[in-house]
């Protein structure tokens, strides 16, 4: 399966209160990313948010 890791490099998880990680999203520039964490964010129920840069393929 081809994530877009080449082409969409900073990675939106989230982090439950069980310290449980989910890949919310896979966006282009730091900026995308940051915006789109803090839409989410802004929703309410207070979940953990993080910016991460996706681990360079190895091949």
């Amino acid at each position: 399966m081809n994530d877009g890791g080449d082409r969409l490099p900073w990675l939106v998880v989230r982090q439950d209160d069980n310290g449980n990680r989910y890949r919310v999203g896979a966006y282009a520039t730091r900026a995308e990313a940051e915006q789109k964490a803090d839409q989410l964010d802004a929703h309410g129920h207070k979940q953990l948010y993080l910016i991460e840069q996706a681990a360079a393929k190895q091949q």
